[in-house]
């Protein structure tokens, strides 16, 4: 009741706004006209009879604005009122009538009028069980923007984030619980793929740099070792991909979650391997851990992308490539694979350009840089 009654009060002044200029009547134009054409007469006589103008002036101008004093008096006598009177009466009848009827119709149509009022305390004071997701993220989210230095919360949301397919925020969010609560494996593991999902399934250099910390702390660390897999295997070294995941099968518990999805990406890079067994479950305080299996592996799989999503996989590829051997330049494979590939994308400047570092890099391998020069010749990127 008290929303009908408060959407009246509303209907009402909009109403009144409308109404309110209309019942003001507004002076006909013809009457003002007559009226500045009357003090300008006046004015004339005033001047003339402080000699600023002479007679011969004074007398044009009067006739001047004479002519035009008569034209506007007989303008004022014929305009018709009664179709501006219409006019005015048609509008008031439609801010009466119709704008009423037609917000009362389209809030029936569109609107919830029965549907109870939902304040965001009342749903924030709901247990558990029944609030949603978002206000869920909402309520943590509040705490932490009045407790920025609250290492638990970063570490609670990072994984909702990461559900829900937030991965900037997860990024920020493990990065925070790193540097308030400190480095272990699992937290390293952590950030590294978030930031591989942030990167649509690519392993970044940074997300590399991430699992290689966690292999330190944790040379078991099963996410760590997979993603690890999924470097090298982004990064053009199909062999070495195939070698880490049949270690990480040889030792994975039988009825672990995460087997059939390592055994798909063995095979996707290495369709003839002999896929190792698994051994017996033993129960260990990781085993929840590792069943939970990685959450971002799945965007990585290209059987599974979209055009555009290879295409960002490959660029991916081609840019951690391309950072590997401004490290280390000896790989002569590693520039010949660099220019295919920057010739497959259409960047032939690109592939001129890392053309003339790979032999700067291989600057006195004979070998590597005849090799280089004929692929150089046969892509036609000489000159």
């Amino acid at each position: 009741m008290t929303l009908w009654f408060v959407m009246a009060l509303m209907t009402a002044a909009a109403i009144f706004a409308v109404l309110w200029p209309l019942s003001r009547r507004a002076p006909l134009s013809g009457g003002s006209d007559v009226a500045v054409y009357r003090d300008q007469l006046d004015e004339i006589g005033r001047d003339h009879t402080a000699g600023q103008i002479g007679d011969r002036e004074a007398e044009a101008a009067r006739v001047e604005v004479s002519r035009r004093l008569l034209a506007a008096a007989d303008v004022s006598a014929s305009a018709p009122q009664e179709s501006a009177g219409g006019r005015r009466r048609a509008v008031a009848l439609v801010a009466l009538f119709v704008l009423p009827l037609g917000a009362a119709s389209l809030y029936l149509a569109l609107g919830s009028p029965d549907l109870p009022g939902q304040p965001q305390a009342a749903r924030l004071e709901m247990p558990p069980e029944q609030r949603s997701i978002a206000d869920l993220v909402g309520r943590v989210e509040a705490h932490l923007e009045g407790n920025p230095e609250d290492g638990r919360g970063w570490e609670v949301i990072g994984p909702v984030y990461m559900r829900l397919g937030r991965y900037d925020d997860a990024v920020k969010a493990r990065r925070n619980s790193l540097r308030l609560l400190g480095s272990t494996a699992v937290r390293e593991a952590d950030l590294g793929e978030a930031l591989t999902g942030e990167a649509n399934g690519i392993v970044t250099a940074d997300a590399k740099a991430a699992f290689d910390r966690a292999l330190v702390l944790d040379p078991e660390d099963f996410r760590a070792r997979y993603f690890s897999g999924l470097a090298a295997e982004q990064d053009g070294r199909p062999k070495d991909a195939a070698d880490i995941w049949k270690k990480l099968l040889t030792g994975a518990p039988e009825d672990a979650a995460w087997i059939g999805f390592v055994r798909e990406s063995l095979l996707r890079v290495d369709p003839n391997a002999s896929v190792p067994q698994a051994r017996p479950n033993v129960a260990s305080p990781d085993a929840a851990k590792d069943a939970s299996g990685p959450s971002a592996a799945d965007v990585a799989a290209a059987s599974q992308m979209s055009p555009e999503q290879r295409e960002t996989m490959v660029r991916g590829m081609v840019a951690r490539l391309a950072e590997r051997l401004k490290q280390d330049g000896s790989d002569v494979d590693g520039w010949l694979r660099l220019l295919r590939a920057y010739m497959v994308l259409g960047d032939k400047e690109q592939a001129r350009a890392s053309a003339a570092d790979a032999r700067r890099a291989l600057d006195g391998n004979a070998d590597g840089l005849r090799r280089l020069d004929e692929l150089i010749k046969g892509l036609g990127l000489e000159g």
